[in-house]
């Protein structure tokens, strides 16, 4: 398999420019998907755990949203990055054509879910800041799980076209050796995935934790003003808590942008005639962080999933002390009994 892929990607060069990666370049991008695989699958899964296992925390919306994300990144980690890891070392695809598409459906409908998702969450913050008397209508167990179907099936939506060949394709670019979203009759759906699946929502989530922004701004000038005429009204836990939550959501998001929108423009600007390979294993090193990253952030600023993690961590921590200890004491006890036996048979 693996030489007939070197043998029909060395006749595709003889006709078509060719994009040379360093051996350092992909060197230092299959060791950071290893890396990223690795801490992305304990990272995620201890999340999803610690989260569900936390009565506190499972009542929030934005809980649901955040398990979507993390359940998103676990696939990222669990499928692709290995697929990408091995495309680096072999410099080639050598896994067949069905993984071929498969690959770049999941890596693109990953990215919609994970801003869909962000998207949600922001727009959950922003109707608890400033619309509460419609939260408890729109946020019912039947409506979440409404937005986290409607998630998911319009992501993979988006990838329909190219992955049925209607406008566009899905398969091998040979010259950079990866499976990618491919142009068909000069069209590619490229850039209407990017507005619609990237664009468009990063724009929805800036307006609303503008708008989330600008009533925090409102609400504390009004405590303020009611401070000065002598009322002592301070913020109750919830609220703070709230707010603090918000203010990791918007972290989450700001973090995912840094992290995704290089290579998003380096495959939009730089796509046709890649110009600067170097470039785009960088970007995409940078957007493979962005599934790993996710549970640093809510452990380093949210004291909710620091309590949250620490217990997961406690009960796993007594239940292996339970289990050893109920293994020294039969062994003590297997001991106890062994003279016993003896003394009978003699």
């Amino acid at each position: 398999m693996f030489e007939t892929e070197r043998g029909v990607m060395s006749s595709y060069y003889n006709g078509t420019a060719v994009v040379i990666y360093s051996r350092e370049a992909t060197i230092l991008a299959a060791f950071c998907a290893i890396l990223f695989c690795v801490v992305g699958v304990i990272g995620n899964l201890v999340t999803v755990i610690a989260l569900v296992r936390c009565p506190k925390l499972r009542v929030h919306a934005t809980t649901a949203f955040v398990l979507s994300l993390c359940l998103s990144d676990l696939i990222f980690c669990l499928i692709n990055l290995p697929l990408t890891a091995a495309r680096y070392i072999y410099q080639a695809w050598v896994f067949g054509d069905a993984l071929c598409k498969l690959f770049p459906v999941l890596f693109y409908g990953n990215v919609a879910v994970s801003v869909l998702n962000m998207v949600a969450i922001t727009l959950n913050r922003y109707v608890l800041i400033s619309c509460q008397l419609y939260y408890n209508c729109l946020y019912s167990k039947i409506s979440i799980w409404i937005q986290l179907v409607f998630i998911w099936v319009f992501a993979f939506l988006l990838m329909m076209p190219p992955l049925l060949g209607i406008w566009g394709q899905l398969g091998l670019n040979p010259s950079t050796f990866s499976c990618t979203i491919l142009r068909k009759d000069d069209k590619s759906p490229k850039k209407m995935i990017f507005l619609i699946g990237f664009i468009l929502p990063c724009v929805v989530i800036i307006a609303a934790y503008s708008c989330i922004y600008y009533s925090v701004v409102k609400s504390a000038r009004k405590l303020k003003s009611h401070r000065q005429t002598g009322d002592k009204k301070t913020p109750s836990r919830r609220e703070r808590d709230d707010s603090r939550l918000t203010k990791l959501m918007a972290l989450i998001f700001l973090c995912f942008l840094i992290c995704f929108l290089p290579l998003m423009l380096c495959n939009v600007l730089d796509d046709i005639d890649i110009k600067y390979p170097t470039l785009h294993v960088l970007a995409s090193i940078a957007a493979w962080a962005s599934s790993v990253i996710n549970p640093f952030i809510y452990a380093a600023s949210n004291r909710q999933y620091r309590k949250a993690y620490s217990k997961l961590f406690t009960m796993v921590k007594s239940s292996v002390a339970f289990s050893d200890s109920r293994h020294n004491s039969n062994n003590i006890r297997l001991d106890r009994s062994k003279p016993n036996n003896s003394a009978t048979q003699s």
